[in-house]
Parts: C-alpha cells; structure tokens; sequence
C-alpha cells in the first residue's frame, strides 16, 4: 500500500464525482442522504461490515437521516488505493438504497 500522489488521487475521483479531495488532509468526503435514520443506521452497519472485511475503516458521523464520511489511510498519511476501493463500496451500497427510494 503506498500514498497517492495528487495526480493518482484527481484520477482516481473521476470514477468517484461525488466525493470531494481534501488534499490538505490526503482525505475523500462524502455525505449520503437516506429516507430516515434507520436507512442511515442499515448504511452505516453495511460499511461497518464491510470495513471489518477490509481492515480499512472510516470516519464518520451520522445525524439522523445524513451520513458524513471521510476515508484516509493512517498508515500512509494521506489517500491510498484503499480508501478509493472503500469509497466506491460506498456508492455501490447506497445506490441499492437510492434504487429502492426510486421504486416506491
């Protein structure tokens, strides 16, 4: 695992438009809006596991139906591949929520 220079990390986000680059802080955010707090809870506990999985875990807040994350890796003080592959794991589990909003 190795930091990403700010080239790799602009790359990187192309794939990831809704998350914004703290270069500063070698950090990605995003906040994700659910339907109500227990689809915010069932997110969070989706990432949790998953995170467990990875060995790679978030920053995060949650007030009531908004989920605030930021990924940056420790290890290398600043943006690695990993937090990238998480974030994306991010999207992939929220659009399953945004899908169901969508079907109601």
């Amino acid at each position: 695992m190795h930091k990403l220079d700010a080239k790799q990390a602009t790359e990187a986000l192309h794939a990831l438009p809704l998350w914004t680059l703290d270069a500063v802080a070698g950090a990605i955010t995003r906040d994700f809006v659910l339907a109500d707090f227990v689809q915010a809870f069932a997110f969070m506990t989706q990432i949790a596991i998953a995170a467990e999985k990875h060995n790679h875990h978030p920053e995060w807040s949650n007030v009531y139906n908004k989920v605030h994350i930021t990924w940056t890796t420790h290890d290398v003080q600043g943006l690695s591949s990993n937090d990238i592959a998480m974030a994306r794991l991010c999207d992939q589990a929220f659009a399953g929520y945004a899908a169901a909003a969508a079907g109601r």
